[in-house]
């Protein structure tokens, strides 16, 4: 993901072409023993939407190269509803940038902040190497900002795998 600039030659879908929204009803056996969301729980959910999300846009297989922390800014409970919306930020050659926003909905369809990660998803061929994935056409300011401060995000990546993390 070291690309800058969308290329436009290779430019095939929109952000709204791969967007998927999911909705879970949180259960007693999603609850750790503080009597909420289980994080290993959330955190599969996010990484099932980000795999919608990238084999919608690559139109194949792509598997989880990355994701950045999890911070759980409130606390989801039982019979709470837990929407994820996932999308499309980034592409390079074969891997893809994909934001995944999780809110706890309330009864009137209130929706509340409760994490945002980061994935990196990679393209993979029925041998399971990389491959090419289309370009990002981008529609909106605020694509056109996601796009820019991924180039940011990419090089803390790099940054942390290179110390080790």
């Amino acid at each position: 993901m070291t690309e800058t600039t969308p290329d436009v030659e290779r430019a095939e879908h929109t952000v709204a072409h791969s967007e998927t929204w999911q909705s879970y009803l949180v259960m007693q056996g999603h609850i750790n023993g503080y009597g909420r969301l289980f994080g290993g729980m959330l955190m599969s959910w996010i990484d099932q939407v980000a795999g919608i999300v990238a084999r919608r846009h690559a139109g194949c297989e792509a598997t989880t190269a990355a994701v950045d922390s999890l911070v759980f800014h409130a606390p989801i409970l039982v019979n709470d509803i837990v929407v994820l919306r996932g999308r499309v930020t980034h592409v390079g050659k074969s891997s893809m940038e994909v934001r995944v926003d999780s809110f706890r909905e309330e009864a009137d369809g209130t929706r509340h902040l409760v994490n945002r990660a980061y994935l990196v998803m990679v393209a993979i061929d029925s041998t399971g190497k990389s491959r090419p994935v289309p370009g990002l056409r981008l529609e909106t300011e605020q694509e056109r900002m996601e796009w820019e401060t991924a180039a940011r995000r990419d090089l803390l990546r790099r940054e942390r795998r290179a110390e080790g993390y």
